[in-house]
């Protein structure tokens, strides 16, 4: 028997977009059952393009699948509201999506079938073409963008997925897929991740994780992005090694120690996981606390470095090293 799919659509102030974001949804080779739209609280006429979109669509084809639509009085954020879309959502599958993005006419027919060809699966997510405000191809992809080697890939592709996303994070939620048991075995999502990559780091943990190279969305790089992939040139890399710490420290260290908590004695994760992601924690809380004075965080790192923290926990890995030891407080 077919699965149902679910899709879970944000919007917020979309109406620029998600006339051809919809319509690339409605004509998906495989179509869903139901399209959960949640609103943050839009004051554009996002939802009307929206309802209207589906009109013609079933003026002209006859069909239209369930369609919900949550109205936020007072905005949620990203993450709470694509929790509450998922939520929401009671297909099987769930196919997280942007307001502004298009995708590949066959991406819900693929996605479903590598769940298909991989039972137990809980987080699929693919590469996407990059496009630009008017739906031309950049010449990028996402993977590009955010680096991911081919090190990486064979790590996810193997059962090493958490090895990869105790680092960093490398999956675009708008190119997802989800089984709805993970995202109840997830909640509540912390308001300090994101909810791609809470998701994706807890199926990683669990075995339940892999990744496509196909890229089967469009994905829109604009100045009104909320979340997304930068370019990742040399410039900005020693712009991010060698800027001001700020709380970016803090924050890793808060994140790092909610999915340790998260993880321990947590079903399907087994203990070499949850002793990962507490050392991860540890890591970075040593790193929150490393003093201003930029001579007294010479012995620290190097602790850190010799135990060999860096390239296995690190983001950026030994160049960790040296934003440690050379950042500004």
């Amino acid at each position: 028997m077919a699965r149902t799919i679910s899709v879970a659509l944000c919007t917020f102030n979309g109406a620029r977009y998600i006339r051809r974001q919809l319509a690339s949804v409605l004509a998906q080779t495989v179509p869903p059952m139901q399209i959960v739209v949640s609103d943050d609280g839009s004051t554009d006429a996002t939802i009307a393009m929206l309802e209207e979109e589906l009109r013609a669509h079933e003026a002209a084809t006859g069909w239209n699948p369930e369609v919900v639509v949550l109205r936020n009085e007072a905005p949620l954020g990203v993450t709470a509201n694509f929790e509450q879309a998922l939520r929401a959502s009671t297909g099987e599958l769930i196919a997280l999506c942007d307001q502004d993005d298009e995708w590949e006419p066959r991406k819900l027919e693929k996605l479903a079938g590598m769940f298909d060809a991989r039972p137990g699966l809980g987080f699929l997510h693919t590469d996407a073409t990059l496009i630009d405000d008017d739906g031309a191809p950049t010449g990028g992809t996402i993977f590009g963008a955010l680096e991911v080697s081919d090190e990486d890939r064979q790590a996810v592709h193997s059962g090493r997925a958490f090895s990869v996303f105790v680092r960093r994070n490398i999956a675009t939620g708008a190119t997802a897929m989800v089984h709805r048991d993970l995202v109840a075995a997830c909640g509540p999502f912390p308001a300090a991740w994101v909810h791609d990559e809470w998701l994706a780091i807890q199926a990683a943990a669990r075995d339940r994780l892999d990744l496509s190279e196909e890229p089967l969305t469009r994905y829109r790089r604009h100045a009104a992005n909320q979340i997304g992939a930068g370019d990742p040139t040399i410039g900005h890399k020693i712009r991010r090694v060698l800027g001001a710490r700020g709380d970016r420290n803090r924050m890793l260290a808060e994140r790092s120690r909610i999915l340790a908590d998260s993880l321990l004695g947590a079903d399907g994760v087994d203990s070499s996981k949850a002793a990962l992601a507490e050392r991860k924690a540890e890591f970075e809380a040593t790193r929150a606390a490393l003093p201003a004075n930029r001579l007294r965080r010479f012995v620290p790192v190097l602790r850190l470095a010799t135990a060999g923290d860096y390239p296995r926990l690190a983001s950026q890995g030994w160049m960790d090293v040296v934003r440690d030891l050379f950042q500004p407080a």
